[in-house]
């Protein structure tokens, strides 16, 4: 049996709400009786710090996905490391836990559907660097010509945001399980 699941990415610098903003849409789930899971990116360098890690991942828990996990420098931890994971093998494995939604916070780089979060000015590079950028929420008002298309929301426009993301995930970035 296929299981069709959807991939958001919420990006941003340290310190702009990827977390947050993972533990909202994580309960917006569950209240639509989608099971969620989370894929943490540790892009700090090195392998993940289990005591630190496990405040972010365990916030994930509390707010309702069914698994969460944390990558760093190929080592994944899923309350046990393995060696050599990658975002892909990730994925591949969460499929054993038949998730609706799956929430990946950071892997700038890939190219899955994203939420990009803008905390200060120089955060603006962000939209000349990344690619498949569907909403853009910032930490404060951004002239309209700086955006090209992208859905914008002020970090203060909670509930749009969150309707709209809610919305995206139901329409369709899917890949086939």
């Amino acid at each position: 049996m296929k299981k069709n699941y959807s991939i958001l990415q919420i990006v941003g610098y340290q310190n702009s709400g990827k977390t947050t903003l993972t533990e909202k849409l994580i309960k917006q789930a569950n209240q639509k009786g989608l099971s969620a899971a989370t894929i943490k990116h540790h892009g700090h360098g090195g392998t993940p710090d289990l005591e630190i890690e496990r405040k972010d991942s365990s916030r994930h828990l509390d707010a309702g996905a069914i698994v969460s996990s944390v990558e760093g420098d190929g080592v994944l931890q899923l309350r046990t490391n393995f060696i050599n994971w990658d975002l892909k093998k990730t994925i591949e494995l969460y499929r054993f836990f038949s998730t609706d939604i799956i929430f990946i916070e950071g892997y700038k780089r890939e190219s899955y559907p994203k939420v990009v979060l803008i905390r200060s000015e120089d955060d603006l590079n962000l939209l000349r660097s990344l690619t498949n950028i569907i909403c853009v929420i910032s930490h404060f008002e951004i002239e309209e010509g700086r955006l090209k298309d992208y859905q914008y929301f002020h970090l203060y426009d909670e509930e749009n945001y969150l309707n709209f993301l809610m919305n995206e995930m139901s329409k369709g970035n899917f890949i086939e399980d």
